[in-house]
């Protein structure tokens, strides 16, 4: 990988109306921010700006969505405009990777190998998994199954006050070689992999099924799982990169 990469995964709160099409919105919105204004995973001004700039998104959106239901003949009934007044709200998480320049122009002078600099920044409970040799190197925002709750802090549609957003966004950032894989996961997988009795096993069972040409495998996995009740029954989007040498 020569040039930098973004992902984002938003998990839309169930509760909140339209909350799939906002997480759908947000996650485009922070991976191509980040592409653009790498400084945002660092916090600030920059990612204030670009909470703005995704929020203000969502009423031109929602006036798209809302003619469109007109035209189909099916408008918006009284509780659904009730239910938008509130907003939608989401996780998100959002991961750049760099070549890492280094002083050897690309290569890891300590461990002779190219080697990948990647920025994240959460809000809420959807994470990020580093393994490396098919070991846990880090964990984000959430390093414990036990951490995590009913109530996750949230970005929402129609939250103006991007300061705040800001405040409660975490980041982190870490260096990747040959080999490593970065994981970013909702918080049903997620919990899942924390909680598993043999965490070697569980990343077996996430190499095997986590590839982009078996989506059927991936659901039976899925469900199987959720069958033994070692997966809440819950929304799932997984997103892997696995770093190689160049």
């Amino acid at each position: 990988m020569k040039e930098p990469i973004t992902a984002g995964v938003c998990d839309g709160a169930t509760e909140s109306a339209l909350a799939k099409d906002w997480a759908r919105l947000l996650s485009r919105s922070v991976a191509e921010h980040a592409m653009k204004r790498p400084e945002l995973l660092a916090g600030g001004t920059a990612f204030e700006e670009f909470a703005a700039s995704a929020v203000a998104q969502w009423d031109p959106w929602l006036l798209q969505y809302t003619q469109a239901r007109v035209a189909e003949g099916r408008p918006l009934k009284w509780y659904e405009h009730t239910k938008l007044a509130e907003g939608a709200f989401a996780t998100l998480l959002t991961v750049r990777v760099d070549p890492d320049p280094g002083p050897g122009a690309g290569i890891d002078v300590e461990e002779a190998e190219p080697a990948w600099h990647w920025r994240a920044a959460a809000l809420g409970d959807s994470c990020l998994f580093h393994l490396r040799d098919e070991r846990l190197v880090q964990a984000f925002p959430v390093g414990d199954a036990d951490e995590f709750g009913t109530v996750p802090d949230l970005f929402g549609s129609r939250n103006h006050d991007a300061a705040l957003l800001a405040c409660r966004t975490r980041f982190t950032e870490g260096r990747c070689r040959p080999g490593d894989r970065l994981f970013l996961m909702t918080d049903a997988l997620a919990a899942w992999f924390l909680s598993a009795p043999d965490q070697k096993v569980a990343v077996h069972q996430l190499l095997e099924f986590s590839g982009p040409d078996d989506l059927s495998g991936f659901v039976d996995w899925l469900n199987s799982l959720r069958d033994r009740r070692q997966l809440r029954n819950d929304d799932v989007a997984v997103v892997r990169i696995d770093f190689e040498g160049r």
